[in-house]
């Protein structure tokens, strides 16, 4: 079938050889260029398929850090649902529940705390005298395991010389409350609501 068609062109020796060779090395080109171009393209592919498993393998394992950031996120936020009591009688409370006797107690003003003002500091200062070390022990216990997010912030011991086991004590508590959000205006609602 080549060789009708080279005759019908009319071509010289020379020229029929050179049109040979060109289409020998079509054919080598169409033989070979295919399935190079094919295997780079699957390379390519391949390459694609690896790093985007690489980023779902990154995804999955990020999964777990999310799990736990939102727990404790979680816990923060289930630990200042409810405000702390006022912090005189609670530690009134405490103290008659370990036998101490509180002489006196000074309230601070509330110290907002953070950049965007979200929780308040209420701080108590309290004075103790003639108490023994277990009962201080449990007292200081009982505050920190109350639940509320109280934290003894200052805490000064002193051993009364005159009698054994017998400490005077000056204590620091202070309490955290969340701010409550400042309510949305209807505009920024309607505007949540509307995707």
């Amino acid at each position: 079938m080549a060789r009708p068609l080279l005759d019908r062109l009319n071509l010289n020796p020379r020229e029929r050889r050179l049109v040979g060779i060109l289409g020998i090395i079509v054919v080598v080109l169409v033989i070979v260029g295919i399935p190079v171009f094919v295997q780079t393209t699957i390379m390519g592919r391949r390459s694609e398929v690896a790093d985007t498993r690489t980023a779902l393998d990154a995804v999955q394992a990020a999964r777990g850090q999310l799990r736990d950031r939102q727990a404790k996120k979680d816990a923060v936020t289930s630990r200042y649902a409810s405000k702390a009591p006022p912090l005189a009688g609670f530690l009134e409370q405490q103290a008659r529940a370990q036998k101490i006797d509180l002489s006196d107690s000074v309230d601070r003003p509330e110290v907002p705390i953070g950049a965007a003002k979200k929780y308040t500091e209420r701080n108590t200062v309290v004075h103790i005298k003639k108490a023994g070390m277990y009962a201080i022990a449990k007292f200081l216990e009982s505050i920190e395991k109350s639940g509320h997010p109280i934290l003894i912030s200052r805490l000064q011991l002193r051993k009364r010389v005159s009698e054994p086991d017998s400490y005077d004590m000056e204590l620091g508590v202070s309490a955290f409350d969340r701010n409550a959000p400042p309510p949305k205006k209807e505009k920024e609602k309607e505007k949540e609501e509307k995707p």
